[in-house]
């Protein structure tokens, strides 16, 4: 039985690790070719890895990918449609938790990185996915991660919270705008995902039960669930479905944040109470943590 996106080409950010590289996976497993781009190459290489053995190697690709950087992506998306003939599906996946701590303390600096990442690296890929899928002419499916934290001032830290604001916002412009190509724009907001992103160096179990106490759904959310909503973007089954932001997030959008407390808002990711920095996530950069 054929996939769901057999035949496909698709380019994911941020590939290389957690939501992204859960995607490439499920993506390969439902017939598609796929382009990963990440800064991080050992992840990226670890990626590869487990596609080979999984039998995925000859439609798997990575590239070394900073979104901050238009060139960069660029690069990847052309790069994609010429390796496989064609580009079907952009994936805007990499991210990074950001500049965190109170507002009075956070740097511009730390603040202009993380909308780098996290929104100018998104209007980069659909500006560069709308180029060649107008070219091509046959449609095509362009999907942004966003978060919950575009809801709730309460869930993330400031600059992650307008980044992903944003990101809803400029995916609601851009599938007006492209809706009469047949180029289909989406938005996937996660929720309280366990992530490497997330968790950093941490085991992950020791997040479950709190990653599960901060949402109505008794169980954490994984890469994999955000990874099926994904697939159903890409395909043909949301052919009609354009603009949308769709929280995946064990109802917590639907209940409020259950803990949500000023404290968590200025903190969430930051390794600590009473600091303030930037964390640059699954990149393989450090954390700047300052007292």
């Amino acid at each position: 039985m054929a996939g769901r996106l057999q035949g496909k080409v698709a380019v994911i950010t941020g590939g290389a690790s957690g939501i992204g590289r859960a995607s490439a996976l499920r993506f390969l497993e439902e017939g598609a070719r796929v382009a990963i781009g990440d800064l991080h190459e050992k992840n990226a290489e670890e990626t590869l890895r487990i596609a080979a053995r999984r039998g995925y190697a000859e439609r798997l690709r990575s590239f070394r990918v900073d979104v901050a950087r238009e060139d960069d992506v660029a690069m990847l998306v052309r790069g994609a449609a010429t390796t496989f003939g064609r580009l079907d599906c952009v994936f805007n996946n990499a991210g990074v938790p950001g500049a965190f701590g109170p507002i009075s303390q956070t740097r511009a600096e730390d603040f202009d990185y993380s909308l780098s990442i996290l929104l100018r690296g998104v209007f980069f890929g659909i500006k560069h996915a709308a180029a060649v899928l107008q070219e091509q002419g046959s449609g095509g499916s362009i999907i942004n991660t966003s978060s919950v934290a575009a809801f709730h001032g309460a869930i993330g830290p400031q600059a992650y919270t307008a980044a992903k604001a944003g990101v809803n916002g400029l995916t609601r412009a851009t599938a007006f705008e492209l809706a009469s190509k047949r180029i289909r724009v989406n938005a996937i907001c996660p929720g309280v995902i366990l992530t490497p992103m997330m968790h950093g160096d941490d085991a992950p179990e020791q997040h479950m039960a709190q990653a599960a106490r901060s949402q109505p759904w008794p169980e954490a959310g994984l890469p994999d669930d955000i990874a099926h909503a994904a697939v159903f973007f890409a395909s043909d089954e949301s052919r009609f479905v354009t603009g949308q932001s769709l929280a995946v997030d064990g109802g917590l959008v639907a209940a409020g944040p259950i803990a949500a407390t000023p404290e968590n808002a200025a903190t969430y990711f930051s390794r600590g109470l009473g600091s303030v920095g930037v964390n640059r996530g699954t990149t393989g950069m450090p954390i700047v943590i300052r007292e």
